[in-house]
């Protein structure tokens, strides 16, 4: 078992590429050769809601990412929407209109039955919240994102990657999570999309539970970075010895975490599937949707018009009223690098 544990994705980065650039073997795959890590490796996230990766080698896509993990908090399936922020998402679907694995819609809807006279639902999240509000030192919340019955054996592009899900309360009173993965890509996986999305049902649990967000682990089981892309971020280890805030805008003060949820928790999910229907409108009581969530989606869709000779100036105006100082940061930059190319 290897362990990799830091402040938050920005730090781990390093550490998982000098981890891998030491210890991974080279082995085939189905897409292309990896660099293989001989046993589990387990990931720990001292603030997990720190949770934008800023590295230029890496260029991670903010928009992408944040728009993902509201989708998958929304309970959804579809490819249509997550297509507006990756054109090539939906290469991973096998119909091209839903994703067979979607965590969101396994958290809320999968495992919902039909049954004599009607259709049962089963939240999972929903239970797990009354359940760690009922008994704090609840030990069997665990939320399930692989079912045998369909994914055992099934010859698909979309299998889950991630598997279950666990919470707890800590001696400290914050939400602990422990996310188990079958098989995980660190550079686009763990500490890409997983980090992101993860980290973000994780503060929307604390907040809807009462608590304050705890540590966040996430154990691989088949931990790997492919060759084609691990030469992006190896240029990373280069800074394993310089001190936090100098690689680490979280650590240096220059941007922090927004807080997710402002408003009861009914009142923002209601908002939550108002934006995933109808995107930056008037009227959100949560300052989240207002000042994130909105100019993040106006950015995003000024710079995706192509036809407007203005669209850079327009997406920034956009970027730079995001009201979360690290995702503005992530947004900008990424931007900037669009215009240059």
């Amino acid at each position: 078992m290897y362990v990799v544990q830091g402040r938050n994705v920005q730090t781990i980065l390093v550490a998982g590429a000098i981890m891998i650039t030491e210890f991974a073997k080279k082995r085939e795959s189905r897409f292309g050769d990896v660099l293989l890590m001989d046993g589990p490796v387990t990931t720990n996230y001292m603030s997990p809601n720190e949770r934008v990766v800023f590295w230029e080698e890496r260029d991670a896509n903010p928009f992408f990412h944040f728009m993902e993990g509201l989708w998958m908090i929304a309970g959804r399936e579809d490819v249509a929407w997550l297509s507006q922020f990756s054109s090539n998402i939906g290469q991973f679907s096998d119909d091209g209109v839903t994703f067979h694995g979607a965590y969101g819609f396994r958290w809320l809807n999968h495992f919902s039955k039909e049954v004599e006279g009607g259709y049962t639902n089963f939240d999972q999240l929903e239970t797990v919240v009354e359940m760690l509000k009922s008994n704090p030192n609840e030990r069997r919340c665990v939320v399930g994102m692989w079912d045998p019955e369909v994914d055992l054996g099934r010859q698909g592009k979309d299998i889950p990657c991630n598997t279950q899900i666990m919470f707890s309360i800590n001696f400290d009173g914050a939400l602990d999570m422990t996310v188990c993965n079958r098989s995980n890509d660190m550079v686009w996986g763990a500490y890409g999309a997983n980090a992101v999305h993860f980290s973000m049902l994780q503060e929307v649990m604390a907040a809807r539970i009462g608590v304050s967000i705890g540590r966040y682990w996430q154990i691989s089981n088949n931990f790997h970075a492919y060759t084609k892309t691990f030469g992006q971020v190896e240029p990373l280890i280069q800074f394993i010895d310089q001190p936090s805030d100098t690689i680490d805008p979280y650590a240096s003060g220059e941007v922090d975490p927004f807080p997710m949820v402002n408003t009861e928790w009914d009142d923002w999910n209601s908002e939550l599937l108002m934006f995933m229907e109808e995107g930056p409108v008037m009227g959100y009581k949560d300052v989240f949707f207002r000042k994130v969530a909105n100019p993040m989606y106006s950015a995003w869709f000024a710079y995706k018009d192509k036809d407007d000779p203005d669209r850079f100036e327009k997406a920034f105006n956009f970027a730079n009223s995001i009201a979360a100082s690290d995702w503005r940061k992530a947004c900008v930059e990424w931007l900037q690098r669009r215009q240059q190319k």
